[in-house]
């Protein structure tokens, strides 16, 4: 079978030059074999066909179950994060329930309850920030996101245990985050202590009492149940699969735990991002502010969610830079013809996100920030894809939006800010997702009521 070219270096060359630098590594494989290319990054793994045409992408993400699988164990990296009962570790049937058990917390009006925990969330981080003081956004944004996933998620809202989930969870994510712990996750054979060099060690640790705090508070929960609260915790606790089979003790953990990773991380760096490109760029935030000013005061949540502008702006952020890089990993099944060539059954396919969403053909100048664009036209589900499609679409893509659209909302609204260095951000490695590359720091200018009207005086 004759693969599509790429890289000729070392599969070794090539892991290095991905941990340390995807976002590169992806386009420098591009602009030399165009949107279809192959990548080696072990010796003993498969090699894997990596795609961003649109037209390739549809094929992929509408054949998950007929010539295509997305199998769970090539997601084997996420579990010692997220465990082996995830649903992005699971396989078949088995993911199949896991989706179906996860999915009713995030739609219709069990999502407008969030909406008032967010709102006050954001208004307790920001008030904490004083005026004319530096601060890192992203440590806000992080706070935020945090705290909204401990209450909305957990339904912890303060006490001890709540105050050491959160500051132990809070250390798992900020130190997983490190190209180190990138690297050991490729490479487990280094998932060990060496004498006094034990990240590793120190990571499960902390991971270990994370748990004991969850279990402690699953057990609580299913000894003292309380058909009132509407926190994703207690209605997981009460979904029940087609057999009438609750999730177990574990089941529960490994979701809570893939809830955190895919909605704490994830919507804190994108945060960060529209925080700075609408800082950077004054323009946008004067468009964003009018329309916020035309909601009056106290406007409902829903109809924040609706406004244009506002959806533009956090479309454009998701699509510049990407949180998430990649589709999950689909196999082959059945002999399939993609982009020209002929793949046989055991193949690996990779979606590049990000390459998909740097194309000019279908984002003139994809490197400037325009959220005009998404106000100018509708992109098919193959074109824009930040929150990934088909068996393994992302379950909770509309709180991420609503969280999103909402504390960006309350920030603009409450905080005149400035960005203390206009200087380019780079997107960076963070984890498993795109950061920057750089800190970006802020500072406030002004608290209270922000009107586009401040603006005008500021703005050419």
């Amino acid at each position: 079978m004759k693969l599509p070219n790429g890289p000729q270096i070392t599969p070794l060359a090539q892991m290095v030059r991905w941990i340390a630098n995807p976002m590169s590594f992806m386009e420098t494989c591009a602009k030399s074999y165009g949107d279809i290319f192959t990548i080696r990054l072990k010796k003993n793994f498969p090699p894997m066909v990596m795609v961003s045409n649109p037209q390739a992408l549809q094929q992929i993400l509408t054949n998950d179950t007929k010539a295509l699988e997305a199998p769970g164990d090539l997601n084997d990296l996420f579990e010692s994060l997220v465990g082996k009962y995830s649903v992005i570790t699971l396989s078949g049937a088995e993911h199949q329930r896991q989706r179906q058990l996860l999915m009713p917390p995030f739609h219709g009006e069990r999502m407008r309850n969030y909406s008032q925990v967010i709102t006050d969330v954001t208004q307790k981080v920001i008030s904490q920030y004083q005026i004319g003081k530096p601060f890192n956004i992203r440590s806000a944004t992080q706070a935020i996101t945090l705290r909204v996933i401990m209450q909305a998620v957990f339904g912890l809202h303060e006490g001890t245990r709540a105050e050491k989930l959160q500051q132990f969870l809070g250390d798992i994510l900020e130190k997983g985050s490190s190209r180190l712990n990138v690297a050991l996750l490729y490479f487990p054979a280094l998932q060990r202590d060496f004498g006094p060099i034990n990240f590793w060690g120190k990571q499960m640790r902390r991971q270990q009492e994370a748990d004991e705090l969850i279990y402690e508070e699953i057990r609580e929960r299913r000894e003292q149940p309380d058909s009132s609260r509407t926190d994703i915790l207690s209605l997981l606790m009460a979904a029940r699969d087609e057999a009438g089979q609750p999730m177990t003790n574990q089941e529960l953990r490994d979701e809570l735990m893939t809830l955190l990773i895919a909605g704490h991380e994830t919507t804190a760096t994108a945060l960060a991002w529209a925080l700075y490109w609408i800082h950077k760029l004054p323009s946008v935030r004067q468009k964003l502010l009018q329309e916020l000013d035309s909601l009056g005061d106290n406007p409902d949540p829903s109809i924040i969610f609706k406004l244009p502008y506002l959806n533009a702006v956090c479309s454009e952020t998701l699509r510049i830079y990407p949180v998430a890089m990649l589709l999950f990993a689909r196999v082959v099944r059945t002999p399939l013809s993609l982009g020209g060539y002929e793949l046989e059954p055991g193949t690996v396919l990779l979606g590049s996100i990000y390459l998909t969403h740097q194309r000019e053909d279908i984002y003139p100048e994809p490197k400037q920030f325009k959220p005009e664009r998404f106000l100018e036209r509708q992109f098919s589900a193959y074109e824009y894809l930040p929150f990934g499609g088909g068996a393994r679409r992302c379950i909770g893509l509309a709180f991420a939006q609503l969280e999103m659209k909402l504390a960006l909302a309350k920030i603009l609204s409450s905080l005149e800010l400035e960005l203390v260095d206009n200087g380019e951000v780079r997107p960076k490695r963070r984890g498993f997702v795109t950061g920057q590359d750089r800190p970006i720091q802020m500072v406030i200018k002004s608290q209270g009521q922000v009107k586009s009207s401040i603006l005008q005086t500021t703005t050419v």
